[in-house]
C-alpha cells in the first residue's frame, strides 16, 4: 500500500531515502591516476545525461575526501560494477584505507584506472558542476567507453544488494 502526499509539510530524510530506495540503483566506482597513486570512491549516483554531446552525470557527497582530488585532476574513470563485486563496493566506500590494495585494474586510453571484470567503464573529463544540496551534480563529457555484455551488474536496492533474476526460458 502506498503512502498518502504529504501535503506540503516538510520532507523527513529517513521517509525520503526509504521511498526512494524503491529505485533500484547501479553501483559504480569513480577513479582516477593520481600523481602518486591511483584514487577512487565508490558511487551510487550515477546516470547517462545526454548524447549530443556524450555527457554522463555523477553525485558525490559533499562529505566525500576523494571527489575534490578527482576533481583536481579533470579526468575519471566510472566503472560499473558486475554482481560478484559486493567486496570491491564496500571497499571503495571506505575512508584511509588503501583501497586499491590487491585490486586488479588496467589503464583506459586516458590513463585512468578501469577494474578489472566491470560490467563497463566509461573514461571521463569534468564538464561542469552544480549544487545539489548535500551532494555535487557533476556533468562529465565521455572520452571512450566499454563494456562486456556478459557481465551482469550489481544493483543497489531499499537498502542493500540485490541481483537481477534470470528468467527461465519459456518453452
Amino acid at each position: 500500500m502506498s503512502q498518502p502526499p504529504s501535503g506540503g509539510s516538510a520532507v523527513d530524510p529517513r521517509t525520503m531515502r526509504d521511498v526512494l530506495g524503491h529505485f533500484a540503483s547501479g553501483v559504480t566506482v569513480v577513479t582516477a591516476q593520481g600523481e602518486e597513486e591511483p584514487i577512487g570512491f565508490t558511487c551510487q549516483s550515477f546516470s547517462s545525461l545526454s548524447l549530443d554531446p556524450p555527457l554522463v552525470a555523477i553525485a558525490p557527497a559533499r562529505t566525500s575526501r576523494t571527489w575534490p582530488r578527482l576533481r583536481a585532476l579533470g579526468r575519471f574513470c566510472v566503472n560499473v560494477l558486475a554482481e560478484d563485486q559486493v567486496e570491491l563496493s564496500a571497499r571503495f566506500a571506505r575512508s584511509a584505507v588503501d583501497k586499491f590494495a590487491g585490486v586488479s585494474w588496467r589503464p583506459s586510453p586516458s590513463g585512468q584506472p578501469v577494474l578489472d571484470d566491470v560490467v563497463a567503464w566509461i573514461d571521463c573529463e569534468l564538464w561542469a558542476e552544480y549544487d545539489g544540496g548535500d551532494h555535487t551534480l557533476v556533468a562529465a563529457r565521455v572520452l571512450d567507453l566499454g563494456a562486456d555484455p556478459g557481465r551482469r551488474p550489481l544493483l543497489f536496492h531499499r537498502g542493500a544488494y540485490g541481483l537481477l533474476e534470470t528468467r527461465a526460458a519459456e518453452g
